[in-house]
């Protein structure tokens, strides 16, 4: 096992700048990444429009299903995003246009 002494040194005074920014890395080093979001899909509709900040055109949504009804939608391959649905600010899911109520997901945006 490597150890790398610089991860151990002592965390800077506590209410300062620096300190923030230390825990702020030490929450990233941990997994910690504020890249996380959740949308229902629409009822009786084709496509659901996401706004969240975070969001360009080169960002990947990575999908996790919180309902039994969102991992058939996945599964079934009836739910993406085009090229031409990624913008600056915001997505446009495209899926199956059904009465289900609960197709809820986690997302992930990275890049």
């Amino acid at each position: 096992m490597t150890i790398r002494p610089f991860l151990h040194f002592p965390p800077p005074p506590a209410n300062s700048e620096l300190r923030r920014q230390y825990e702020v890395l030490q929450q990233i080093r941990n997994g910690k990444l504020e890249i996380v979001g959740e949308v229902t899909l629409t009822v009786s509709a084709a496509s659901t429009t996401v706004t969240d900040i975070r969001v360009s055109p080169q960002t990947v949504i990575v999908w996790h299903p919180r309902t039994a009804n969102a991992a058939a939608e996945l599964a079934a391959g009836t739910m993406y995003i085009t090229d031409a649905n990624m913008a600056n600010g915001s997505f446009v899911i495209t899926h199956a246009n059904n009465l289900q109520a609960d197709r809820t997901f986690r997302y992930a945006c990275l890049g």
